[in-house]
């Protein structure tokens, strides 16, 4: 293997991708954070969930607003559902693993929050079902996914989606739009 070569085709990817979703991004950005300032001052909060990356990014992102991203200011609700240990081991036994995130989701949602699900390919059936109850319950349901959209598609209003069909491109993407919403976020309700 030539790692020189490799090193560097990484990266050319990483760069045309990242190209490719400045200009396809902005504008569902651009809602993604009015939908995040409408529900903080209306009094909500943020669920993220996803699985595996997503399910790291939805745990990093909830940190970075619960705890700080910037400075230290107040606290902004923000809840990963993929990290009570006890809620997934249960649901996952007694109702399967579909349900995990929309059984949370109704648990813990409330009219004014906003629900993210992360999934790269728009497909995983609990992201799917999580953001299904989601709109049923009146929450705003909004998602990261890749080029196709999947089943996120007509589901997810705001839905950003990263032009690409390279897993990890995508999930490089989508922690770099997180954090760009943790950063707008703090910004737009004046915190920093």
């Amino acid at each position: 293997m030539d790692l020189d070569a490799f090193f560097a085709s990484e990266l050319e990817q990483h760069a045309d991708v990242l190209a490719l979703t400045r200009a396809a991004t902005r504008e569902p950005f651009v809602r993604l954070v009015r939908a995040a300032v409408a529900s903080v001052r209306g009094g909500g909060k943020l669920m993220f969930f996803g699985n595996g990356g997503s399910a790291a990014d939805a745990q990093h992102l909830a940190t970075e607003l619960a705890v700080r991203y910037v400075k230290d200011r107040a606290p902004i609700a923000a809840v990963a559902l993929t990290t009570d240990s006890s809620a997934l081991t249960a649901i996952a036994n007694d109702m399967g693993v579909e349900p995990m995130f929309a059984r949370q989701v109704r648990a813990l949602g409330r009219r004014g929050d906003l629900a993210i699900g992360i999934s790269t390919s728009g497909t995983s059936p609990n992201v799917i079902q999580g953001l299904e109850a989601a709109r049923d319950m009146g929450l705003v349901a909004a998602g990261l996914t890749g080029q196709s959209g999947g089943k996120m598609l007509g589901l997810c209003d705001p839905l950003i989606r990263v032009p690409s069909t390279v897993t990890a491109r995508i999930q490089e993407m989508h922690i770099t739009l997180g954090q760009m919403l943790c950063g707008a976020l703090e910004r737009e309700l004046g915190l920093v």
